[in-house]
């Protein structure tokens, strides 16, 4: 039998702005999806507790503004996150472009620790302008450990998404 554990993790979501950072994550916390949502000012933090494998885990979610003039700050606000999610628009080539950009900071500040790729807005798929094959080809080229597409207004990977952060994070600590 093993002893339960409680774990807080910080995780840092972020990519360029209008992506639909903070639709996941709202999505996630309440299970509903506002088209309304404005701009992000530097970091919201959002808090979210549940039971997972028999351990209690608090995630403190940050979302990071993508706007160019708040990057300066993301090497602090990354520093010390045990997991992170780059998030970018499946129907929006352009919001890839800063890609490299985003990977090394968050990787230079936490170099060992797990970082999905989520390609947000799946519920768009006639305005797809990024494959499937070239997102995991450019998952597999930043040496990132999932790429997941998702919708916040349809619900669909949301949660896969958290749990397999959480997952990463557990094996990345060796508690699994």
């Amino acid at each position: 039998m093993t002893i339960p554990s409680d774990y807080t993790f910080k995780i840092c979501v972020f990519g360029d702005s209008g992506v639909g950072k903070t639709s996941l994550i709202l999505r996630y916390l309440t299970d509903q999806f506002n088209k309304n949502i404005g701009k992000s000012m530097g970091v919201d933090i959002r808090v979210k507790k549940f039971e997972f494998n028999d351990d209690m885990i608090t995630l403190q979610i940050w979302d990071f503004v993508g706007e160019e003039k708040f990057r300066i700050l993301f090497p602090t606000y990354a520093r010390g996150s045990f997991g992170g999610i780059f998030m970018y628009d499946l129907s929006q080539r352009k919001s890839l472009n800063h890609i490299e950009e985003w990977i090394n900071i968050f990787k230079k500040n936490n170099p060992q620790v797990p970082l999905l790729m989520v390609g947000g807005k799946l519920d768009l798929q006639e305005m797809r302008a990024v494959s499937v094959e070239e997102a995991i080809s450019l998952s597999n080229s930043y040496e990132l450990q999932e790429h997941i597409e998702c919708s916040s207004k349809t619900g669909e990977n949301i949660e896969l998404i958290f749990n397999t952060i959480v997952h990463l994070i557990l094996q990345n600590i060796g508690s699994i």
